[in-house]
């Protein structure tokens, strides 16, 4: 078992600047891919970001360019950096970890609230 722990989310002003992290209980080295999603009130979860064990990224449309994933495996962390935010951009961030390894299954955090108005 994974537990994953999301922090870093707030208020910010359009424009602005957030860094999400998500830290795991264990290893994400053979994770082999991860990924950062968010829901929005009255939305279904959809998929912001992903990296996989060898990094190689992908993104959302609507983010590219603005929002960078990246992954710590020393930290056993998942960090999300997300600029030029948007109201639009105002959901919940979830983390997810998959492992064909041990410890085998897809994992996620509680979510992280972020609100972008002025």
């Amino acid at each position: 078992q994974v537990q994953l722990v999301e922090s870093g989310g707030g208020l910010v002003q359009p424009g602005g600047s957030l860094r999400l992290s998500c830290a795991a209980s264990g290893s994400i080295d053979n994770a082999y891919v991860m990924g950062w999603y968010r829901q929005a009130p009255g939305k279904q979860r959809e998929l912001v970001a992903s990296i996989t064990g060898r990094e190689i990224t992908n993104y959302q449309d609507s983010v590219k360019g603005r929002f960078t994933i990246s992954r710590d495996n020393a930290k056993n962390t998942l960090y999300l950096q997300m600029n030029s935010l948007k109201p639009e951009d105002t959901a919940v961030y979830y983390c997810n970890a998959n492992y064909k390894t041990y410890p085998f299954g897809t994992y996620w955090g509680q979510g992280t609230q972020v609100t972008v108005s002025s």
